[in-house]
């Protein structure tokens, strides 16, 4: 029986010394299908390996020089995803030499002479397993994405933002760099959608959520949909300096938006408010106070008229700012 349409374009990397054995090898597999390449000593292996990618590596225990078991451990630490499965072919069957291909990563070994029948099965089975160790792998990081991922918007979710904003916080306590924290809240929105319909009140959180997320570019930045109308963007390794642009930019976006807003109080425009507070993590303080902070200066923003920023710290001589 040939191999499947999708096993028949599996790349099969011989190592071995003995240019006979390869040729057999060679012979024999793409007949089965295969696509073949070959490398004569355990050096020649690390390079196509790098290079070619191959979806299984056929490796001869006893090689000069570099052995099949040397060669197989440094297979591994070149293997960062773990896919690629090493089948070891070994004269040897004594219980220790099995032992030690499977203890340097081997996923299974056949013997020499080569039963082909069998070479044919376990070749055949440790790629689909491979495959499908992808492929799962790929389910679970969607999986992953999704449950942290808000579906209206299409940025984090509040999951997401307590998860990160607690490593981040904890990244910045160790490293004493200072940690930003903005909250942001749509101006009456309520009113927007009992004018407007919720399916448009939807289209315009989606629109705003672009234009912050347009904002906040760096890798380590984060926006998250933290309640119904309530954005946070955590800011690592930002001062107040940092944290008073973005927080500007994100005002400024919002009103160049020109999401008409026939019933806000302070513009014919869709327009939001923004507390924010910078703080270096330290032993004894806490990241929910932080977050209790930034929440007031959102409070002193909406009392000011909205349409506004407005930060705030834990010290007694904090100083707001428009």
């Amino acid at each position: 029986m040939k191999a499947n349409a999708q096993e028949s374009q599996s790349l099969v990397l011989i190592v071995d010394d003995e240019p006979f054995i390869r040729l057999i090898l060679r012979h024999f597999l793409e007949r089965e299908g295969y696509k073949i390449a070959e490398a004569q000593n355990g050096i020649e292996a690390l390079t196509a390996f790098k290079q070619l990618h191959p979806d299984i590596v056929l490796l001869d225990a006893i090689m000069p020089d570099m052995d099949g078991f040397e060669c197989c451990t440094q297979l591994e630490l070149l293997d960062r995803s773990k896919h690629t499965p090493v089948l070891m072919i070994t004269g040897l069957e004594d219980q220790e030499s099995v032992d030690r291909a499977f203890e340097v990563g081997a996923m299974d070994y056949v013997t020499k002479p080569i039963h082909w029948p069998v070479l044919r099965q376990r070749v055949k089975r440790l790629i689909q397993q491979s495959q499908l160790q992808q492929k799962l792998e790929a389910v679970n990081l969607e999986l992953q994405r999704l449950v942290t991922i808000d579906g209206l918007t299409q940025v984090a979710n509040r999951r997401r933002f307590e998860e990160y904003f607690n490593q981040e916080w904890q990244r910045m306590k160790r490293e004493q760099r200072p940690l930003s924290l903005i909250l942001c809240d749509v101006d009456f929105f309520k009113s927007y959608n009992d004018t407007y319909g919720h399916r448009v009140g939807d289209r315009c959180l989606q629109k705003i959520a672009q234009a912050i997320k347009d904002i906040i570019k760096r890798p380590g930045d984060l926006l998250a949909r933290y309640g119904g109308e309530e954005f946070a963007v955590i800011l690592p390794n930002t001062d107040t300096e940092g944290a008073t642009y973005v927080a500007d930019k994100i005002c400024h976006a919002i009103r160049t938006l020109a999401i008409p807003h026939q019933n806000s109080q302070v513009s014919p425009h869709v327009t939001i408010s923004v507390g924010f507070t910078t703080e270096i993590p330290q032993s004894d303080s806490d990241l929910e106070e932080m977050i209790a902070v930034a929440d007031r200066a959102l409070y002193q923003a909406k009392a000011a008229g909205r349409d506004r920023f407005v930060q705030d710290i834990l010290l007694p001589t904090s100083k707001n700012s428009r």
